[in-house]
């Protein structure tokens, strides 16, 4: 299924340092819409049922030794018939020589391709990677996004309630800065959200009173990421006298983004309140629940045998 999001082939050319056979007159223009690749090995035997050309065309060593078995002819009528297709591009890998046939075939149709020594599966592998990155769904939501203890911890909440002050403290206790402000989530295969700032202001922060600072400058690279996998959503909310807090962490609540269901937790920020010494123990405690082991749950479970068992 084709994305909503595309990419440049320029981009892959130039991440993938492919080496150019062919080049169209798209080539500045064109753009992917396909996370995979084919490998024709079918489509060079006459079989082009459920054929996508959309996808990157990658020809390995098992297409190019049926191809060393055809005649000239038979060659130029198999890649006549496979250029004929409006094809993203056509990758041959693993040091195999290009047929002249494919080249004549790509400069009749004006066809893009490359050429790279990499393994096949390898350049499979990395290419894929690639493209499902550049190709996923994706949102962006105002919080702020921070790596603590390994654990990725989405901060939102009201303007003004103190996600950056809070992130800023965090980072002088050793944690680091993803993104304050605006966090792009991509949602990565089917369960993992990836989070990272806007290029523009990566690395900034704003604080009021203050004003803007960037956060490599002042702390040094040890207190930056580019990215980090989302792994807590921290509701940060005024403190309302009277409303009932979760005392005990029995009951999980969780916040849907991209169709991802996180463990989400709220925070009354009220004076006084040392809110990141309370984000680390979050991002442990949130730790230890994905090792199996959930203090609350274990708590209720003593209880309970204590009253079973007469000792109350």
């Amino acid at each position: 299924m084709a994305s909503k999001y595309t990419v440049p082939l320029k981009t892959i050319v130039q991440e993938m340092k492919l080496e150019t056979l062919h080049l169209a007159k798209n080539y500045d223009t064109a753009l992917l819409t396909m996370a995979d690749v084919n490998r024709p090995a079918m489509q060079l035997t006459g079989f082009y049922n459920y054929f996508d050309p959309k996808r990157i065309q990658v020809i390995g060593r098992v297409e190019s030794t049926y191809l060393d078995t055809l005649s000239p002819a038979a060659r130029r009528e198999a890649f006549d018939r496979f250029m004929a297709y409006d094809i993203a591009a056509l990758v041959i890998c693993h040091n195999c020589e290009p047929f002249a046939e494919c080249l004549e075939m790509a400069e009749k149709y004006d066809r893009n391709v490359f050429y790279t020594r990499m393994d096949t599966s390898a350049f499979q592998a990395r290419v894929i990677f690639l493209l499902h990155d550049y190709l996923a769904p994706r949102v962006a939501i105002h919080g702020v996004l921070v790596d603590v203890y390994g654990e990725g911890l989405l901060l939102t909440g009201d303007s003004g309630i103190g996600k950056s002050e809070t992130a800023l403290e965090l980072i002088k206790r050793g944690h680091r800065l993803v993104a304050d402000d605006a966090v792009e989530i991509k949602l990565i295969g089917e369960n993992t959200l990836v989070g990272s700032a806007p290029e523009i202001i990566r690395y900034y922060m704003e604080l009021r009173g203050i004003g803007v600072i960037n956060v490599r400058h002042l702390y040094g690279v040890g207190a930056v990421l580019p990215a980090s996998r989302i792994d807590l959503v921290v509701q940060m909310e005024h403190w309302v006298d009277g409303k009932a807090y979760d005392r005990l962490g029995i009951e999980s609540e969780t916040e849907e983004i991209l169709g991802v269901a996180l463990p989400k937790v709220t925070i009354p920020v009220t004076p006084g309140r040392n809110l990141a010494v309370i984000l680390e123990l979050a991002a442990m405690n949130n730790r230890q629940k994905k090792m199996g082991y959930n203090a609350a749950e274990m708590l209720a479970a003593e209880h309970d045998f204590a009253i079973d068992n007469g000792k109350f």
